[in-house]
């Protein structure tokens, strides 16, 4: 395979925008196909030059790697790489289900307390807290709390059909994500007849919706809000969010002023993340995407490495 190419950043080109005013109150909720190597282009900052490295390597030993990462207080793109590239993505598609839900909770379309049976037929028995719990039905809130603090495949499956999966696919166009979609629910195991991901996403969109989100910008600022506060219950802190030092069980409320609100997948040789990282320096939305060969541990670690890379190099731009 050929040595990855370079890519500079254009800052008009789609960068999610973010104004000032978003960052300060998101501070104050706080204190409560292709293979290029993505490039820094952002000056007087740190050059996330670790991080290039890191995916350098990834790419040339035939990884697929998208990534972007924007200012929320310019807007500015400050690290992007073939962020245009629609990848799978896994459960980081459950985020837009999530949107829908908030959308129809608050149009009265859902009941909050409407009680949602586990579906028998399509049950996914390989993952998941749902799975082990006495109760074969749960309310809609608290199915949205289960899928966003743990990512369990069987409440966002029960959520994706409460709200309709066209619903979904109309939503995602209208947020402006329209190379990203979810695709089908969560499967123990894909048929010829079922749809080859659960979901696929681009890094630009991604780190664009969590960026309206802390802005209060995706529906309107109740929405905004519910879902923000639905992610900052997740659990997994262990790619980008490792290198935080945050309490994966309760990290709502900072004692050192840092918001941080994610969402990961994880399938067979896929790992995505997208969140926004806020310190008292600087802020930042960003999405990271790595498909590789899952064939060893040693493998499987690489790309975690990358994340964990990133996750430092984030830290710094915020601090």
């Amino acid at each position: 395979m050929s040595s990855p190419s370079a890519s500079v950043p254009d800052p008009s080109d789609g960068a999610p925008t973010a104004p000032a005013e978003g960052v300060t109150t998101a501070r104050r909720r706080s204190q409560r196909g292709t293979r290029r190597t993505p490039r820094r282009a952002a000056i007087g900052r740190r050059s996330f030059g670790s991080t290039l490295r890191a995916l350098e390597e990834l790419a040339s030993s035939g990884a697929q790697v998208s990534v972007h990462v924007a200012d929320l207080d310019s807007g500015q793109a400050v690290l992007t790489g073939d962020d245009h590239v629609s990848l799978p993505i896994a459960g980081l598609g459950l985020v837009p289900v999530l949107v829908e839900t908030a959308v129809a909770l608050e149009a009265g379309a859902l009941d909050p307390l409407q009680i949602v049976d586990r579906d028998a037929d399509g049950f996914v028995a390989g993952s998941g807290l749902w799975r082990s719990l006495r109760a074969p039905a749960l309310p809609v809130v608290d199915l949205a709390v289960l899928a966003a603090a743990t990512g369990d495949p069987n409440a966002a499956n029960a959520l994706l059909d409460a709200v309709g999966h066209e619903q979904v696919r109309a939503r995602m166009v209208g947020l402006g994500m329209p190379r990203s979609a979810v695709l089908d629910h969560f499967r123990d195991k894909r048929g010829p007849d079922d749809a080859p991901h659960v979901a696929v996403g681009t890094t630009r969109e991604f780190a664009g919706l969590f960026a309206a989100l802390v802005n209060s910008a995706v529906v309107d600022a109740r929405v905004s809000a519910q879902v923000s506060e639905w992610l900052s219950l997740n659990q997994d802190l262990s790619l980008v969010a490792a290198t935080t030092g945050l309490d994966p069980f309760a990290h709502e409320h900072d004692a050192h002023g840092l918001l941080f609100i994610n969402k990961t997948g994880r399938d067979r040789g896929v790992r995505a993340e997208a969140g926004v990282l806020a310190g008292p320096r600087a802020g930042v939305a960003y999405a990271l995407t790595v498909c590789f060969d899952d064939l060893s541990i040693s493998h499987r670690l690489r790309a975690h490495e990358a994340f964990h890379i990133l996750g430092t190099d984030l830290m710094e731009y915020a601090h």
